[in-house]
């Protein structure tokens, strides 16, 4: 049963993802700088540039074909996410309700299972670093008597713990995590993101687990350089965040150029090119939700990441002419109304037609209205989402990113869930199926062209509809074989497109598993 839209949209994707960050960034395509000595980099796919406003960055060193792997590398250290539910510090693994409780033998922390295979020496990093510091200095009491939320603040500091720890244990891989940057000047300059780590993590360590030998500034520094350069990694139920080397370098760009996946359990990251990619053209990635809104992603960007974004569907009001942030005009009925300059997040909007304006704070309260009856939607309610859509028609675009986000949760909800099965679907929700899909595949086409993670789901997603459909049609008499075979052949294109996207993702993943069920469709299909 699929889980709920809250919980898809936050997948690797986005909106926590890679993470080399920026101040002012400009275009990836106006970037322009010499070469950096690295002799790491030799025979690799990039070359490391950089560049006064972004930093070190990396451009292809040759085209690039679409697929390539240009960055391969086991992370250098893993651990809980921000805020984190409790998880095994062996291996990220969340508990489930009513589950037997283990601990650890030495620090007491809570573990998946005496037999977890990230506690070992040779099998995870548990043991290696925190386990016995944490033993020694009794913090597992603390733990013990910690509230719920105070205890998903212990486990946020754990990363930061374990980053230090590698300053003695492991000094060559602290280094290489040094090379990263925190952005510390530029973080130091939100108040409030930088208390809050003083006292949740800085003080946290120091004080409350006396780990006195580290200084505020070195712990700050390893947040910085957390926040700034983690990978969201795992898939449920691990969860958990990662540091890469060379994957930092990976520039920002809200329509980038490569995509990246981590294998279960060893969280490998292959960082792949989703299209071809000229030689010295930046390397990218996004760091944001594609199926977002430029004023809501740029505000994420700017909030997480510290920079605003002014990449080429930032800078472009209709993004890319997707239409993704427009809205219809209350006015005139007919026009689009869109920010006047979406490089300035205080900008008027204003209708294409009648230029009917609104001021952004009336914009913005409308978003935050929609977006709050989008979320109180159960993750399973087909009728919800329909209802929605039905509602805001009149004040979305058809494209508007939270008629997208309600499109791909029916997209994947009908065939899927009771009383939406596949064989309990009439031709109308069929035909209803076929157009959510096509709808959000002619904006992915746009906003992330080529091998797409998102491309290859919707793609298996719309085979479904249109099989079926074809069947039903030919014994209604209603097509004759030519017009079978020519949807028949859309359904192979579409299975074999899947396919090669899918089969990128490591074995054992939900996506790894739609590629081997397109593979066996079009086995089944035989010749059209």
């Amino acid at each position: 049963m699929p889980s709920n839209h809250k919980k898809k949209k936050n997948r690797k994707s986005s909106s926590t993802h890679p993470f080399k960050e920026q101040t002012d960034e400009p275009s990836p395509s106006t970037v322009i700088d010499e070469p950096v000595e690295d002799r790491r980099t030799e025979g690799k796919p990039y070359l490391v540039k950089r560049s006064e406003e972004v930093g070190r960055y990396i451009v292809a060193s040759r085209d690039l074909k679409a697929s390539e792997t240009i960055i391969e590398v086991l992370p250098l250290i893993v651990g809980p996410c921000a805020e984190s539910e409790p998880v095994c510090l062996g291996c990220h693994s969340t508990f489930e309700s009513g589950s037997p409780i283990y601990k650890c033998k030495f620090c007491r922390w809570r573990i998946c299972s005496p037999k977890c295979t990230g506690l070992g020496v040779t099998g995870g990093t548990h043991r290696l670093l925190e386990c016995i510091p944490l033993r020694d200095k009794d913090v597992g009491r603390l733990l013990d008597t910690s509230s719920a939320a105070q205890a998903r603040l212990m486990y946020e500091a754990v990363l930061t713990l374990r980053c230090m720890l590698l300053k003695s244990i492991d000094p060559e891989r602290y280094a290489r995590v040094l090379e990263m940057d925190p952005l510390n000047a530029v973080r130091q300059q939100i108040p409030k993101l930088w208390s809050r780590n003083q006292r949740e993590i800085v003080g946290r360590i120091r004080d409350e687990w006396n780990f006195q030998e580290f200084s505020e500034q070195e712990l700050h520094t390893i947040c910085g350089i957390i926040e700034v350069n983690a990978f969201e990694v795992g898939q449920e139920p691990v969860k958990a965040r990662a540091l890469f080397p060379e994957a930092y370098l990976l520039m920002h760009d809200c329509t980038p150029n490569t995509g990246h996946t981590d294998a279960p359990r060893t969280h490998r990251l292959t960082v792949r090119t989703l299209r071809d990619v000229k030689a010295g053209q930046p390397l990218t990635l996004t760091y944001a939700y594609i199926l977002q809104g430029t004023l809501k992603r740029r505000q994420h960007l700017k909030e997480e990441k510290f920079f605003w974004c002014s990449c080429a569907r930032c800078a472009d009001p209709t993004e890319l002419g997707t239409n993704c942030s427009a809205l219809r005009c209350a006015k005139c009925q007919r026009g689009h109304v869109l920010p006047v300059n979406p490089l300035d997040q205080q900008a008027d909007w204003r209708c294409q037609l009648c230029s009917h304006t609104l001021p952004c704070e009336a914009v913005v309260r409308l978003l935050e209205q929609l977006f709050q009856a989008l979320e109180a939607i159960d993750g399973n309610d087909v009728d919800g989402f329909e209802r929605f859509l039905q509602a805001q028609a009149s004040v979305l675009h058809d494209n508007h990113y939270l008629a997208l986000s309600a499109k791909h949760s029916l997209c994947e909800l009908y065939g899927k869930i009771e009383g939406y099965l596949v064989p309990q679907l009439t031709g109308e929700q069929l035909k209803r199926k076929e157009t959510l899909c096509r709808d959000l595949l002619e904006v992915v086409d746009q906003l992330e062209p080529g091998l797409s993670r998102l491309r290859g789901t919707i793609m298996y997603e719309l085979h479904v509809p249109l099989m079926i459909e074809a069947g039903q049609l030919l014994q209604c008499g209603l097509i004759q074989r030519p017009e079978l075979r020519r949807r028949l052949k859309e359904v192979q294109r579409l299975l074999r497109e899947s396919e090669r996207i899918l089969a990128l993702e490591p074995e054992g993943t939900p996506e790894y598993g739609i590629a081997e069920a397109a593979r066996e469709a079009l086995k089944n299909m035989g010749p059209v």
